[in-house]
């Protein structure tokens, strides 16, 4: 979820535009962000608070000076809180005060009080929007850091023709987007991501597997979807809930994921391979439940998904995990060259914080040009950014 984590106000000014808002809410909303609704009592007139308060699941605020408001001062509380403000539709009234300085009401003085980005939606007819005194008025905001998406052209409200009609709501989240996260270097690109564990059946009821959770791959799936990339999400066996903006293919066996990878890599621009597939596979399955008091299995190995990969992968960048409990370097090189990788994550996996269920990790990156980055222990979200930047760096 792109947004997850992030705190945004919608202010919701007088406007007939202010219906399309329910829309953007519910935009915000499915992308992960909390969304707390600030309405004039103007736009009251339009939609109604509680469609607000159903969308984003927060109180919407409208008065100042609310009998059954917190304890605290609630303007200056929202304003800390949030990471942007967003006005949407905002009204030329709005605009006008917000350059003057007046803040005479709960959205204006919020605004007054935002030390965040404040990201500005008009709408209104098209003679207002060309007027001298709007024009003056949207320059000193601009001037002053507020961040403007242009309005529409086409028939308004009033029957005119002209820009003034507020943008779509798609295209206003994606400008909440591109404002809070600005680094958008994977668009146009996609990446391959391989996450979780596989199962290999022993009989209807066992199987062999390992600890991987699939928290490492779904931070990698959610940093290459901030960064616009294109994400197909090969998942085994996970803990973790995919965002539904990656496709996703879902596997079983290794086997499974071989084939799904083989299908899916030319599509790909990078390839990152964090899942931990099983290694070994059992030669005879049971097709009943095994009673006996002993069991003794015979394996087989099972397919290098990697190695596979870096046969045939061409100018592709291949990304791949070493795991390990003992000489954490020569291994990860040797397995680095042996899969003709470009990037391999190393850790140990005995460390504290490196395990497979943790939310932290340590790893050392090497590149196929010599380069080893040691990194400090940090979140599984941080260390992905480190790995995407890493990972186009050697290409």
């Amino acid at each position: 979820m792109l947004l997850k984590g992030k705190t945004i106000a919608v202010c919701v000014t007088g406007g007939i535009a202010a219906y399309k808002a329910c829309e953007i809410v519910s935009r915000l909303k499915k992308k992960g962000a909390d969304v707390h609704v600030v309405m004039t009592q103007n736009a009251t007139c339009f939609v109604a608070p509680l469609t607000f308060e159903t969308l984003s699941g927060n109180k919407v605020t409208i008065k100042n000076f609310d009998p059954n408001r917190e304890w605290e001062v609630e303007h200056v509380s929202l304003a800390k809180k949030c990471d942007l403000f967003l006005i949407a539709p905002c009204t030329a009234n709005v605009v006008g005060k917000l350059c003057a300085g007046v803040a005479d009401d709960f959205l204006t003085t919020c605004i007054m009080a935002a030390t965040v980005p404040v990201l500005i939606a008009p709408a209104m007819n098209v003679n207002m929007y060309q007027s001298a005194a709007y024009k003056a008025n949207e320059q000193i905001l601009r001037n002053r850091g507020f961040i403007f998406i242009e309005p529409d052209s086409g028939v308004l409200a009033c029957g005119d023709v002209g820009k003034g009609r507020l943008a779509e709501p798609e295209a206003i989240v994606n400008k909440v987007i591109e404002v809070l996260i600005p680094k958008r270097d994977l668009d146009g690109k996609t990446v391959l991501v391989t996450l979780g564990s596989t199962r290999e059946p022993i009989d209807p009821v066992r199987f062999i597997t390992n600890s991987s959770s699939g928290k490492m791959g779904l931070s990698i799936i959610n940093a290459a979807l901030k960064r616009g990339a294109k994400v197909i999400a090969v998942s085994g066996f996970i803990s973790v809930e995919i965002p539904t903006e990656a496709e996703t293919i879902k596997v079983a066996t290794t086997d499974e994921m071989y084939s799904a990878v083989k299908e899916q890599y030319n599509r790909a621009d990078f390839i990152i391979m964090s899942a931990a597939p099983s290694d070994y596979r059992v030669k005879n399955y049971n097709q009943s439940k095994i009673k006996s008091k002993e069991l003794i299995l015979e394996l087989s190995k099972n397919t290098d998904i990697a190695a596979e990969i870096g046969k045939v992968k061409g100018d592709k960048t291949l990304v791949i995990f070493a795991a390990e409990t003992n000489d954490l370097i020569d291994n990860a090189k040797s397995k680095l060259k042996s899969k003709n990788a470009d990037l391999v994550v190393a850790n140990d996996v005995t460390q504290e914080g490196a395990g497979f269920y943790t939310d932290t990790n340590i790893a050392t990156l090497i590149n196929k040009n010599g380069k080893v980055t040691p990194l400090t222990k940090m979140d599984k979200s941080a260390l992905a950014d480190v790995i995407l930047d890493n990972m186009q760096d050697v290409r």
